[in-house]
């Protein structure tokens, strides 16, 4: 009997221990749970407050970040600050936001420009018209009245035209202006005209055939790209220096307009960025040109993108940059000789000096006046005097000189006029001549000389 008590004594201990290993186990799972718990929340407020942090600077640092790296290239977009407290699908929900807005900010910028280009295309129209008639009315007036400041008001349009005019092809508008087939330097003339440092423009023209012209079409386009690339070389070089235009012609390969000026220069970075506007890239944003906009090389890209010239900036010798132009030659014409070229236009520059004249070895007789009545008296026979050596050298160099500046009407009248008076004046020094001598005549050549050597 007492045996069975001890068994039950016993049974009872045991399951008293278990109940108490059972317990603690659980207040040990319990307790763990409850720390994994909070380990989890404090896990989850982490992440909560680094994705709030990461939308803070997603509003504040990476949108505007992404839309000014539309303008500048150069600009950095932040990437995420914790990207191991972000999950991957927050961090794509991120990167998904960052393009959305940068496609919203194209979007909006293209339909913004569109009707910016709209508005000024309409109103450059206007003024453009507005400025020709001006133009016109002006040119009246200049053959009424002799006014340099009407001539002053004159140049004053045309700079505002240019500007109207440039402003307009920018916004894809037409030119205004047509034109027939035009010579080539004249073409430079035009633009020379329309730049406010013309007198500063030096040009020289080496082209083979004087004549070389550019079709109808592509005549106007080329005097706004080339009076745009002028404007730039006088404004951004010292005004006491020149700025040279040289015009070549290439055989097949079309003609070039090489434009130098010893300016300021440019650095890497606008280096590359004029490159790119004289490419043509197909769009160029109002907005991405500056405040104010500089809209020189993108009006130029422009009109390279739609009549197919080319253009080049690089360092230029003279210190500043050296702009080409080239023409193609499916762009270029020759005129008939019975087209006049103007007045002002330069001279073909000849690299070889002109071979001298030959001088005739027959003699020349004066011609012998037929008195009224009576034997005609018999005059001595002239003879042509030798050439001088010095003279003629002299007037070989001198040669090219003349070709490549050519005398102004005002220039050549002040020559006849020194002329006439040095022979009246000797005539009443030395008095009549009793009878005319052969080396009383001066030749016809020595006169031309003297002429020339006087302006």
């Amino acid at each position: 009997m007492g045996w069975i008590v001890a068994v039950i004594a016993a049974a009872a201990a045991v399951a008293a221990a278990v109940r108490a290993q059972n317990s603690a186990r659980a207040e040990r799972i319990a307790a763990a749970r409850a720390e994994l718990a909070e380990r989890q929340a404090k896990a989850a407020e982490a992440r909560t407050a680094a994705l709030t942090d990461e939308i803070r600077q997603l509003a504040r640092e990476r949108i505007p970040a992404a839309a000014l790296a539309l303008s500048h290239p150069t600009a950095k977009v932040p990437g995420l600050r914790e990207a191991a407290d972000v999950d991957g699908g927050s961090a794509r929900l991120l990167t998904e936001a960052v393009q959305a807005a940068r496609t919203a900010v194209v979007e909006e910028r293209g339909r913004v420009d569109a009707a910016a280009r709209a508005a000024m295309r309409g109103t450059s129209a206007k003024i453009q018209s507005l400025l020709n008639q001006s133009q016109q009315l002006l040119h009246e007036l200049q053959h009424e009245y002799d006014d340099p400041r009407i001539l002053q008001l004159d140049f004053r349009n045309e700079l505002a035209l240019r500007r109207t005019q440039a402003t307009a092809v920018l916004c894809d508008a037409w030119p205004g202006l047509a034109r027939q087939n035009s010579p080539l330097v004249e073409i430079v003339l035009g633009a020379q005209s329309r730049v406010a440092g013309y007198e500063r423009i030096k040009v020289a023209n080496h082209l083979r055939d004087e004549r070389l012209a550019l079709v109808a079409r592509a005549a106007e386009p080329l005097a706004i790209a080339l009076a745009e690339v002028l404007a730039n070389a006088t404004a951004y070089s010292h005004p006491d220096t020149d700025v040279q235009v040289t015009l070549q012609q290439s055989g097949g390969r079309g003609a070039f307009l090489v434009v130098d000026d010893a300016g300021i220069g440019m650095d890497g970075d606008a280096l590359d960025r004029a490159r790119a506007l004289l490419a043509g890239p197909p769009e160029v944003l109002l907005t991405e040109l500056g405040d104010p906009p500089q809209t020189g090389f993108a009006v130029v890209g422009r009109l390279v993108l739609q009549y197919g010239f080319n253009c080049h900036i690089e360092d230029s010798p003279f210190g500043g940059m050296r702009t080409i132009l080239r023409v193609p030659a499916h762009l270029l014409t020759v005129l008939e000789d019975d087209r006049s070229l103007s007045a002002l236009a330069p001279k073909p520059v000849r690299t070889q000096a002109s071979p001298a004249v030959p001088a005739p070895t027959e003699q020349e007789t004066a011609p012998v006046p037929q008195p009224a009545g009576g034997e005609a008296p018999a005059l001595p026979s002239r003879r042509r005097r030798a050439p001088r050596p010095a003279p003629a050298r002299a007037a070989s160099v001198a040669a090219p000189d003349r070709e490549q500046v050519p005398r102004t009407p005002e220039q050549a009248g002040a020559s006849w006029a020194a002329l006439q008076q040095g022979t009246l004046n000797g005539r009443s020094v030395a008095g009549p001549p009793s009878a005319p001598a052969p080396d009383d005549h001066d030749h016809p050549d020595d006169r031309d000389d003297q002429g020339d050597d006087q302006t």
